[in-house]
């Protein structure tokens, strides 16, 4: 997933990502103008577009032919008539049958706990989250996402996710104000790979 800012190095680092064997990029920009979230993409080669899904400004999924969209409010419907792939963000347990009945896949949220935002409390114990894959809930449509670090990813491989996200555990390792040497963020990427 990407930083919630834009900045000068991203489409470059991005486009190493891909070339390093990125899977899928998540377009996350929260209330950001659409205008530089198409820059973005513009600055992107094509055929690394139909790997990234957009968290808004929706119409963008067309307009670059872009894998798909990402909504991270569970109350939040797809836009009327859309058709695609849809992924969703959920934090509660109870609620994971019911969004991965109506997605491609579904992010569980606050899985681990996240060291960037102090007083978390997660939504989820582990014995939680083992009983959840033992009945079938988590499983290969189910993403960990919070508190992702190279030191869990074997834990969250351990209780049957089927992926995870990775955010500040990866660009922590670049400074996006004065950064301009990445090479300490497509290292850890290599890392990260390799424990997945």
């Amino acid at each position: 997933m990407t930083q919630p800012t834009f900045f000068v190095e991203e489409n470059k680092i991005i486009e190493r990502l891909f070339e390093s064997g990125l899977d899928m990029l998540h377009l996350y920009k929260p209330d950001s103008s659409p205008m530089y979230a198409e820059r973005l993409l513009t600055l992107l080669p094509d055929n690394y577009l139909n790997k990234v899904v957009v968290h808004e400004h929706y119409y963008l999924k067309e307009e670059y032919r872009l894998q798909g969209i990402h909504i991270d409010d569970p109350s939040e419907n797809p836009p009327i008539g859309f058709r695609g792939h849809v992924s969703r963000t959920c934090s509660d347990l109870s609620m994971l049958k019911s969004m991965k009945s109506r997605s491609s896949y579904v992010f569980l949220d606050w899985v681990f706990s996240n060291t960037n935002i102090e007083n978390v409390q997660l939504a989820h114990t582990y014995e939680q989250l083992k009983a959840a894959h033992k009945h079938g809930l988590i499983d290969r449509h189910v993403y960990a996402m919070g508190g992702i670090t190279i030191d869990n990813i074997h834990a969250a491989k351990e209780l049957g996710f089927g992926g995870v996200v990775v955010c500040s555990d990866l660009w922590n390792k670049f400074d996006i104000h004065n950064g301009t040497d990445y090479n300490q963020l497509l290292a850890h990427f290599e890392k990260l790979r390799k424990k997945i």
